[in-house]
Parts: C-alpha cells; structure tokens; sequence
C-alpha cells in the first residue's frame, strides 16, 4: 500500500529572500566592530595620558 507522505523531510524554504547587501559607491566595507573597540581603547589611554600628563603639571606647579 502507498504512503500518502514521502519518507524523507521535504527542505524548507527561506521565509524571507535574501537580499544582497547594498555596497558603497566608493567600495568601502563597514568598520567591524574589533575596529571601532580598538578605537574607543585608544582613545581611553590617549585620554587617560593626557589627563596624567595634567596631574603632573598641576602638581609641579603646585609644589614650585
């Protein structure tokens, strides 16, 4: 006797098409994320530097 459905699970298709990511004029890729933390770390240690470099000055003066 037949069976009604197949042995094997049919594939699914994608609910949503995919959609090519729209590129730049330019060519340019996004910034990844590794990037923009390094970034915001640079940032801190030049703030971090500039504000001991401060601290110094006012304590030197202070002192004179």
């Amino acid at each position: 006797m037949p069976r009604d459905l197949p042995n094997r699970r049919m594939p699914r298709h994608h609910l949503m098409p995919h959609r090519p990511a729209r590129r730049d004029p330019a060519g340019t890729a996004p910034p990844r994320t590794s990037d923009l933390v390094l970034a915001l770390l640079g940032v801190a240690l030049l703030g971090g530097l500039a504000l001991a470099a401060a601290l110094t000055l006012a304590a030197g003066a202070a002192a004179a």
